[in-house]
Protein backbone atom coordinates (compact mmCIF):
# COMPACT_ATOMS: atom_id res chain seq x y z
CA UNK A 1 0.00 0.00 0.00
CA UNK A 2 1.28 3.71 -1.16
CA UNK A 3 1.72 5.73 2.00
CA UNK A 4 0.46 9.12 1.57
CA UNK A 5 1.68 12.37 2.60
CA UNK A 6 -1.66 13.90 2.16
CA UNK A 7 -4.68 12.93 3.58
CA UNK A 8 -8.29 14.61 4.10
CA UNK A 9 -10.57 13.65 6.76
CA UNK A 10 -14.30 14.41 7.25
CA UNK A 11 -15.22 14.12 11.42
CA UNK A 12 -19.11 14.03 10.79
CA UNK A 13 -21.75 14.22 13.67
CA UNK A 14 -24.35 12.32 10.36
CA UNK A 15 -27.81 12.60 11.56
CA UNK A 16 -26.96 13.14 15.32
CA UNK A 17 -28.56 15.01 17.64
CA UNK A 18 -26.76 18.50 19.60
CA UNK A 19 -24.50 16.84 21.19
CA UNK A 20 -22.42 14.51 18.86
CA UNK A 21 -21.85 18.16 16.79
CA UNK A 22 -20.40 18.77 20.41
CA UNK A 23 -18.19 15.74 20.22
CA UNK A 24 -17.18 16.57 16.60
CA UNK A 25 -15.58 19.56 17.65
CA UNK A 26 -13.66 18.28 20.74
CA UNK A 27 -12.48 15.13 18.57
CA UNK A 28 -10.91 17.46 16.14
CA UNK A 29 -8.89 19.43 18.73
CA UNK A 30 -8.05 16.10 20.57
CA UNK A 31 -6.69 14.74 16.77
CA UNK A 32 -4.85 17.58 16.17
CA UNK A 33 -3.13 17.43 19.31
CA UNK A 34 -2.24 14.00 18.69
CA UNK A 35 -1.62 14.43 14.73
CA UNK A 36 0.95 17.41 15.90
CA UNK A 37 2.70 14.94 18.14
CA UNK A 38 3.54 12.85 14.97
CA UNK A 39 5.17 15.84 13.33
CA UNK A 40 2.21 16.25 11.08
CA UNK A 41 0.39 19.14 9.76
CA UNK A 42 -3.18 19.19 10.90
CA UNK A 43 -5.40 22.11 8.93
CA UNK A 44 -9.04 22.49 9.80
CA UNK A 45 -10.13 23.37 5.71
CA UNK A 46 -14.14 23.51 6.70
CA UNK A 47 -15.69 24.36 10.11
CA UNK A 48 -16.17 27.02 12.28
CA UNK A 49 -14.32 27.40 15.97
CA UNK A 50 -17.37 25.95 17.48
CA UNK A 51 -19.88 22.90 17.79
CA UNK A 52 -21.03 22.07 14.09
CA UNK A 53 -22.29 19.15 12.02
CA UNK A 54 -19.06 18.78 10.38
CA UNK A 55 -15.85 19.48 9.94
CA UNK A 56 -13.01 18.64 6.91
CA UNK A 57 -9.74 18.08 7.62
CA UNK A 58 -6.37 18.38 5.79
CA UNK A 59 -3.29 16.22 6.88
CA UNK A 60 0.33 16.56 5.58
CA UNK A 61 3.49 14.93 6.19
CA UNK A 62 5.03 11.30 5.96
CA UNK A 63 2.83 8.76 8.10
CA UNK A 64 -0.37 10.90 7.37
CA UNK A 65 -2.29 8.15 5.54
CA UNK A 66 -0.93 5.58 8.65
CA UNK A 67 -2.30 8.21 10.94
CA UNK A 68 -5.86 8.92 9.06
CA UNK A 69 -6.24 4.70 8.69
CA UNK A 70 -5.91 4.64 12.70
CA UNK A 71 -8.43 7.21 13.12
CA UNK A 72 -11.11 6.37 10.78
CA UNK A 73 -14.04 4.78 11.48
CA UNK A 74 -16.59 4.71 14.73
CA UNK A 75 -15.96 7.40 17.39
CA UNK A 76 -17.45 7.15 21.04
CA UNK A 77 -17.65 9.39 23.69
CA UNK A 78 -18.78 8.84 27.22
CA UNK A 79 -20.46 11.44 29.20
CA UNK A 80 -23.30 13.59 30.36
CA UNK A 81 -25.06 16.26 28.00
CA UNK A 82 -23.36 18.96 27.84
CA UNK A 83 -26.90 20.10 26.97
CA UNK A 84 -29.05 18.48 28.60
CA UNK A 85 -27.69 17.70 31.89
CA UNK A 86 -30.54 15.07 32.69
CA UNK A 87 -30.72 12.99 29.55
CA UNK A 88 -30.47 9.68 29.90
CA UNK A 89 -27.96 8.87 27.39
CA UNK A 90 -24.49 8.63 28.25
CA UNK A 91 -22.51 7.02 25.02
CA UNK A 92 -22.88 10.00 21.78
CA UNK A 93 -21.12 8.26 18.21
CA UNK A 94 -19.28 10.43 15.33
CA UNK A 95 -17.95 9.41 12.37
CA UNK A 96 -14.74 9.61 10.64
CA UNK A 97 -14.06 9.12 7.38
CA UNK A 98 -11.37 9.47 4.95
CA UNK A 99 -11.90 11.12 1.82
CA UNK A 100 -11.43 9.85 -1.54
CA UNK A 101 -8.98 11.32 -4.15
CA UNK A 102 -10.23 12.69 -7.13
CA UNK A 103 -8.30 10.67 -9.56
CA UNK A 104 -9.41 7.90 -7.12
CA UNK A 105 -13.08 7.96 -8.35
CA UNK A 106 -13.77 6.84 -11.98
CA UNK A 107 -16.99 8.58 -12.23
CA UNK A 108 -14.99 12.03 -12.01
CA UNK A 109 -13.42 13.41 -15.22
CA UNK A 110 -12.42 16.75 -14.94
CA UNK A 111 -13.51 17.61 -18.67
CA UNK A 112 -16.88 17.06 -17.17
CA UNK A 113 -16.42 19.43 -14.08
CA UNK A 114 -17.92 23.41 -14.80
CA UNK A 115 -16.06 25.80 -12.27
CA UNK A 116 -17.15 29.03 -11.90
CA UNK A 117 -15.99 31.66 -9.43
CA UNK A 118 -18.16 34.34 -7.18
CA UNK A 119 -17.76 36.29 -4.41
CA UNK A 120 -17.81 34.32 -0.99
CA UNK A 121 -19.57 35.17 2.07
CA UNK A 122 -20.92 34.40 5.15
CA UNK A 123 -18.65 31.85 7.74
CA UNK A 124 -15.11 30.87 6.06
CA UNK A 125 -15.45 33.75 3.56
CA UNK A 126 -15.47 37.13 5.60
CA UNK A 127 -11.54 37.19 4.54
CA UNK A 128 -12.24 36.83 0.95
CA UNK A 129 -15.28 38.24 0.35
CA UNK A 130 -14.04 41.42 -1.83
CA UNK A 131 -12.67 39.30 -4.57
CA UNK A 132 -13.98 36.03 -6.98
CA UNK A 133 -12.16 33.53 -5.03
CA UNK A 134 -15.16 30.99 -4.01
CA UNK A 135 -15.94 28.25 -6.57
CA UNK A 136 -18.44 26.45 -7.19
CA UNK A 137 -18.32 23.46 -9.01
CA UNK A 138 -20.87 22.03 -11.49
CA UNK A 139 -20.69 18.00 -12.35
CA UNK A 140 -22.90 18.10 -15.91
CA UNK A 141 -23.46 14.73 -16.47
CA UNK A 142 -25.43 14.48 -12.75
CA UNK A 143 -25.88 18.02 -12.07
CA UNK A 144 -24.34 17.46 -8.82
CA UNK A 145 -22.99 21.25 -7.11
CA UNK A 146 -20.48 21.98 -4.91
CA UNK A 147 -19.11 25.41 -3.48
CA UNK A 148 -15.76 25.84 -1.93
CA UNK A 149 -14.72 29.42 -0.33
CA UNK A 150 -12.56 28.23 2.91
CA UNK A 151 -9.54 29.00 1.04
CA UNK A 152 -7.68 32.32 0.49
CA UNK A 153 -6.84 31.80 -3.34
CA UNK A 154 -8.85 30.62 -6.13
CA UNK A 155 -6.37 27.97 -7.38
CA UNK A 156 -7.08 26.44 -3.55
CA UNK A 157 -10.94 26.65 -4.11
CA UNK A 158 -10.93 25.16 -7.34
CA UNK A 159 -8.92 22.44 -5.87
CA UNK A 160 -10.89 21.81 -2.59
CA UNK A 161 -13.97 22.03 -4.75
CA UNK A 162 -13.09 18.82 -7.12
CA UNK A 163 -12.14 17.02 -3.73
CA UNK A 164 -15.80 17.53 -2.60
CA UNK A 165 -17.34 16.60 -5.90
CA UNK A 166 -15.20 13.19 -5.57
CA UNK A 167 -16.91 12.78 -2.21
CA UNK A 168 -20.35 13.00 -3.75
CA UNK A 169 -19.80 11.22 -6.50
CA UNK A 170 -18.00 7.89 -4.66
CA UNK A 171 -21.31 8.60 -2.23
CA UNK A 172 -23.67 8.21 -4.90
CA UNK A 173 -21.82 5.46 -7.02
CA UNK A 174 -21.90 3.28 -3.57
CA UNK A 175 -25.70 3.78 -3.14
CA UNK A 176 -26.65 2.93 -6.80
CA UNK A 177 -25.83 -0.78 -5.85
CA UNK A 178 -27.77 -2.70 -3.65
CA UNK A 179 -24.65 -4.06 -1.92
CA UNK A 180 -23.62 0.02 -1.66
CA UNK A 181 -27.12 0.16 0.28
CA UNK A 182 -26.43 -2.23 2.34
CA UNK A 183 -22.96 -1.32 2.94
CA UNK A 184 -24.52 2.08 3.78
CA UNK A 185 -26.80 1.06 5.97
CA UNK A 186 -24.21 -1.08 8.11
CA UNK A 187 -22.24 2.47 8.08
CA UNK A 188 -24.95 3.79 9.54
CA UNK A 189 -25.85 0.80 12.35
CA UNK A 190 -22.25 0.57 13.07
CA UNK A 191 -22.40 4.49 13.64
CA UNK A 192 -25.26 4.30 16.16
CA UNK A 193 -24.43 0.91 17.67
CA UNK A 194 -20.57 1.23 18.49
CA UNK A 195 -17.53 -0.83 16.93
CA UNK A 196 -15.91 2.16 17.89
CA UNK A 197 -12.09 2.74 16.94
CA UNK A 198 -11.59 5.12 19.26
CA UNK A 199 -13.74 5.88 22.57
CA UNK A 200 -12.88 9.32 24.90
CA UNK A 201 -14.65 10.28 28.51
CA UNK A 202 -15.97 13.03 30.24
CA UNK A 203 -16.20 16.62 29.95
CA UNK A 204 -12.23 16.83 29.46
CA UNK A 205 -12.29 14.55 26.69
CA UNK A 206 -9.97 12.10 27.96
CA UNK A 207 -8.67 9.30 26.04
CA UNK A 208 -9.72 5.78 26.86
CA UNK A 209 -7.38 2.41 26.16
CA UNK A 210 -5.34 4.15 23.54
Amino acid sequence: MTEKTEVWLLISAGDGPRECEWVVYHLSCALSKEAESFGLKWRVVEGEDKPEKSRLIQIKGDGASTFARNVTGSVKWIGESPYRPHHKRKNWFVGVYELPMPEAVPELDTRDIKLQTMKASGPGGQHVNKTDSAVRATHMPTGLQVVSQAERSQHANKRLAILKLALKLAEQAELQTEAGKEAAWRKHHILERGNEVRTYVGIRFKAKGH
